[in-house]
């Protein structure tokens, strides 16, 4: 398999450059100025978290999670309750990313 050149490398950084700019500056434009329907604004605003939900997701649950034991594999899933329970008490990023990395560090000692 040869390797990539700086040729290609050009060519492929330039695509995906040009295909973000599309993506994410066209809307802007074609959407200044206009009022989109109830329900597309409220379908546009569970983007976010379905994103964050998406990437948390993927870093507490993988496959083989539990080849390495039980606790291994418990102990994030311990550490994203206790930042649930956190987050539906308080409705606060910093106390949930406080008592989240806390949480973890006191399951990782045991």
């Amino acid at each position: 398999m040869e390797a990539m050149g700086w040729g290609d490398f050009f060519v492929v950084f330039a695509c995906c450059a040009v295909t973000m700019l599309i993506c994410r500056v066209v809307p802007l434009f074609v959407l200044k100025g206009r009022n989109l329907p109830e329900n597309v604004e409220r379908a546009l605003g569970f983007i976010p978290p379905a994103a964050f939900a998406a990437l948390v997701a993927n870093d507490l649950l993988t496959p083989g999670m539990f080849d390495a034991g039980l606790w291994p594999a418990a102990a994030p899933l311990v550490a994203a309750l206790v930042v649930a329970l956190v987050a539906w008490k308080t409705k606060s990023l910093l106390w949930c990313a406080v008592s989240g990395v806390a949480a973890y560090a006191v399951l990782m000692l045991f």
